[in-house]
């Protein structure tokens, strides 16, 4: 196998974010520690993406789920770089022709965590307090449990977000611990929701690497680094993600977790006004995933009716 040089360094492309950065770090200390090579031998390409360029307008506003993916996929099919890493929280279901996705690192903590300068918990917000989120799954999350809330737009990386806490635009907010963790800022979070509390994103706290799928250096490379059970659960989860249609517009969650040879698979659809919520839970053999994350996306869909994702302001 042709291995990278410090002559011929092998290009990661990547977000230009704290937590980009640390992701693609993180990538590139597996791959020289599976290969024995210096970090020298991986170069990380840093590509700026819609989403990063318009932070003053809701996500719903300026696109899907490509916002923070778009460039990075642009500049791996053209050979700029040679792999692109992901948060795959924020990775549309279908990869455009040439690319592959088919490697994930060990999954960090799933869950949401409550970042708050003067509450301890979300129940202790009084009436009418604001809550800061740019998800519209956490946005419907909150407001089917905490109808007396407020929700309000609130965008940025997460030193952004902590600003505007500081500044008082909102009383609290949510950030994935497995960001947070990858920071080294897990004090951040007052507490970690418990998934049966707040189910979070699917694939919330996975990264992924992209890669062109003619690239045999490049799959013989990142087979080293595969975690297997990150892409069970990731292959289920998607599935569910896939048949919903899902996008940054639709206010979805899930959760699969592996028991012994078993895949436990949870699921949550919700209205954007957070008026309702449709639940599922199921488990099947671990080979089954993906079906059943199909099959309980379409039992979820005939309940919901037609209308169920339409936006109201």
């Amino acid at each position: 196998m042709q291995l990278p040089t410090p002559m011929a360094p092998l290009k990661l492309g990547t977000r230009g974010s704290p937590l980009a950065l640390a992701q693609a770090t993180e990538t590139r200390a597996r791959l020289a520690a599976a290969f024995d090579l210096p970090f020298e031998a991986f170069e990380i390409v840093v590509i700026k993406t819609t989403g990063d360029r318009i932070i003053d307008r809701p996500l719903k506003e300026i696109g899907g789920k490509g916002l923070f993916t778009r460039e990075i996929e642009d500049a791996l099919l053209s050979g700029g770089i040679d792999l692109a890493v992901h948060s795959m929280k924020d990775m549309p279901v279908l990869q455009p022709g040439g690319l592959l996705l088919d490697t994930y690192l060990p999954r960090e903590d799933v869950r949401d965590g409550f970042v708050s300068p003067h509450h301890a918990r979300l129940a202790d917000l009084p009436e009418g307090a604001l809550v800061g989120t740019s998800s519209l799954r956490r946005r419907a999350q909150v407001l089917v449990a905490h109808p007396h809330l407020e929700v309000v737009e609130f965008r940025g990386n997460v030193q952004t977000r902590l600003q505007k806490l500081e500044n008082g635009v909102a009383a609290c907010t949510f950030l994935a611990m497995a960001g947070l963790k990858r920071l080294g800022r897990e004090d951040v979070a007052r507490s970690a929701l418990d998934p049966s509390d707040m189910l979070p994103a699917i694939a919330q706290g996975a990264i992924g690497i992209e890669r062109r799928d003619d690239d045999s250096r490049a799959a013989e490379m990142l087979s080293a680094i595969h975690d297997e059970a990150t892409g069970q659960r990731l292959a289920a989860e998607r599935a569910f993600l896939a048949a919903l249609d899902g996008s940054c517009e639709t206010p979805i969650a899930g959760l699969a977790e592996l028991e012994g040879g078993t895949l436990h698979l949870r699921g949550e659809v919700l209205r954007p006004d957070g008026s309702q919520s449709i639940k599922d839970a199921r488990s099947v053999p671990i080979a089954d995933g993906a079906d059943l994350g199909r099959e309980m996306a379409h039992d979820m869909l005939a309940e919901a009716g037609p209308g169920f994702f339409d936006w109201r302001q």
